[in-house]
């Protein structure tokens, strides 16, 4: 293959948590490998936990390169959801190439094109990008990484509720459910809470 006829790849981008009131938002960026078996794959929402388990796994293992980016409550609270979601991508894509270079990549040359799920497009240095609704239930790819950013977030969140058991995290992974909005009555916000957020209803929500 000549420096004419480069390699080009496909990469998947997509966030999860830009609902809930607690936490970070995550992203991630995925290249599947030529040979991986896409039946596994869906929208991560349409998955029963043991699959999402088993696509999970198969993404790590089955993947050419992979990268997950994170966006605080704190810088999500600074620059607004729909930014800090795009901040997030564009780190799990500089995440990706790194791992892209460093073990499967020897040739200089190589081109990407992405697909973010969604209207909106993260600054990354894609050959090309499109923005597409519901791309995360369309594209093999795009499906591969909403199925790690929203396990990388509900690990991320469980282990936010061994600090902060009072809130319940590892049951609603920080959305407004009843419990979580009892909680946060009881106890006011915690560290990792979007003060930025309101829920309807509740005015300017004196919680916060």
């Amino acid at each position: 293959m000549s420096v004419e006829d480069p390699i080009v790849f496909s990469c998947g981008l997509d966030e999860a948590g830009r609902g809930p009131l607690a936490g970070p938002v995550c992203a991630a960026a995925v290249i599947l490998s030529p040979d991986f078996d896409v039946s596994v794959l869906n929208d991560s929402k349409k998955l029963s936990p043991k699959k999402l388990a088993i696509a999970m796994e198969a993404v790590y293992r089955g993947s050419l390169s992979w990268g997950i980016g994170w966006a605080s409550a704190a810088e999500i609270d600074e620059i607004n959801i729909l930014q800090a979601s795009l901040l997030a991508m564009s780190r799990a894509w500089d995440r990706m190439l790194e791992r892209l270079r460093g073990a499967h990549v020897t040739r200089d040359v190589f081109f990407i094109d992405a697909v973010v799920d969604g209207l909106h497009k993260p600054v990354i240095g894609a050959r090309s990008i499109r923005a597409e609704p519901k791309a995360d239930g369309t594209y093999a790819e795009v499906m591969a990484a909403s199925i790690l950013a929203k396990t990388a977030r509900d690990r991320m969140m469980t282990r936010y509720s061994w600090l902060y058991p009072e809130y319940g995290y590892d049951s609603h992974m920080g959305y407004p459910t009843k419990a979580h909005i009892e909680a946060l009555k009881q106890n006011g916000p915690s560290p990792i809470q979007r003060n930025s957020f309101r829920l309807k209803g509740e005015g300017q929500l004196s919680l916060f």
